[in-house]
């Protein structure tokens, strides 16, 4: 569910200079000052999003697109900051003056959820009470929260209406609770990869993340400075878990059983002792019992990981992963889906992947069958591919032409 590709697929900041970009972006704050009521029933006393824009809001202010991001995505969906970045936003080859999500006609907004640790309001934050951070005090976060979250920087923005709500994995869980929650506020809900409630594999593998954060004694219960912390558990957590985001055919057509060298100066370069696993009172291995990194894809999964925790916190992984996990659009509302879709008023298009195990076909499906039933317009599109859950962030004519074209038409 993060959902971010691999590393090579991106273009890099040099790409930038040519037409259909956003170039430089600057991150700006909302602050909200009034209590906000979480469905845990904790009320924040106030909270701050980061988010960024893109293109310009029309008089009316009905020309906004919202992109919600997937579990450890953030607000940098297209652009760079800086002339030295190494790559650009999360979505750059979808968002940008024409492209797919064409910034000429389109205001397009991206937020950090609530929860989240790029600067949004989440268990990172300093609690007003206590002047310490919440940690695992904060408040248990939903889906539904984030979205009522964004609507308050919409409305600070002055977007009256959305032209659309996209995103992919739990940025399309979003997209679906939009429809739902503010049915007159969206004309068009775009949701990719998703699921109305994950099954009990994906719970599964959630768990197992989880566990990793919570066993590794630097948690310490959540208490812990910020840079430090469970670092070796959150690695871990995001080696398994980038495993889900791709298939078999794609790691094996990047990685095979390829035996790497280089990788074995990786491992041993600064900064990376901390996921080496192992306790520091375990003696010394002999070269029999080493079990260093041998193959290319270890090495890939070391360095997702190394990554990972230079850029995201694990009491927010807790969080998130928990508010994925209690989505269940049934069981919120009168146990079917029927009935969830019940209020929704956009036109709605589901796009699955093929290859996607993790929110596979079928659960894709589902959702536009019920908002058929339930007498919504909804299609389906599912698109062949062999690179797993991943599909929707790596370059795709065909889905650049779904977006432009479901966009762009007429409801």
């Amino acid at each position: 569910m993060n959902d971010a590709a691999l590393d090579d697929d991106y273009p890099d900041a040099a790409t930038l200079a040519e037409p259909g970009e956003v170039g430089l972006i600057e991150p700006r704050d909302f602050t909200s000052t009034e209590p906000f009521a979480c469905d845990d029933g904790i009320t924040l006393a106030g909270f701050t999003l980061r988010y960024e824009t893109y293109g310009r809001l029309n008089p009316a202010g009905t020309n906004a697109v919202l992109v919600c991001h997937a579990l450890s995505g953030d607000h940098h969906c297209a652009g760079i900051h800086s002339l030295s970045d190494r790559k650009p936003g999360w979505w750059n080859n979808l968002i940008g003056p024409g492209k797919a999500l064409d910034t000429n006609r389109h205001f397009v907004v991206s937020a950090n959820v609530l929860g989240g640790c790029q600067g949004s309001t989440g268990p990172l934050s300093l609690n007003p009470a206590t002047a310490r951070p919440y940690g695992i005090t904060f408040p248990a976060v939903t889906i539904r929260d984030m979205v009522r979250s964004q609507k308050k920087l919409l409305d600070h923005l002055g977007v009256k209406k959305l032209r659309g709500v996209l995103g992919g994995s739990m940025g399309g869980m979003q997209a679906l609770q939009w429809g739902i929650e503010y049915p007159d506020f969206c004309d068009k809900i775009l949701a990719m990869a998703t699921t109305a409630r994950e099954g009990a594999q994906a719970i599964a593998f959630n768990e197992v993340g989880r566990q990793a954060i919570l066993q590794d004694p630097e948690w310490n219960q959540g208490d812990y400075p910020v840079g430090g912390g469970p670092r070796v558990g959150l690695a871990i957590a995001r080696m398994m878990a980038h495993i889900t985001y791709l298939s078999d055919a794609s790691m094996d057509r990047k990685f095979g059983r390829r035996e790497v060298r280089a990788a074995f100066a990786r491992a041993a370069e600064p900064g990376n002792a901390e996921i080496q696993l192992g306790h520091p009172e375990t003696p010394s291995p002999t070269p029999a019992t080493t079990f260093g990194v041998e193959f290319e894809v270890q090495s890939y999964l070391r360095y997702q990981g190394q990554s990972f925790i230079n850029r995201f916190d694990a009491n927010t992984y807790l969080y998130i992963t928990r508010a994925i996990d209690r989505f269940d659009l049934a069981a919120s509302y009168h146990g079917t889906l029927e009935k969830a879709f019940a209020p929704v008023k956009a036109d709605t298009l589901v796009v699955g992947f093929t290859s996607d195990w993790l929110f596979p076909p079928e659960q894709n499906r589902e959702i536009v069958l019920a908002l058929q039933r339930a007498g919504k317009r909804a299609s389906y599109a599912e698109l062949t591919t062999d690179l797993g859950h991943d599909s929707f962030l790596l370059e795709s004519p065909e889905l650049y032409a779904l977006v432009r074209g479901f966009l762009e038409r007429e409801s």
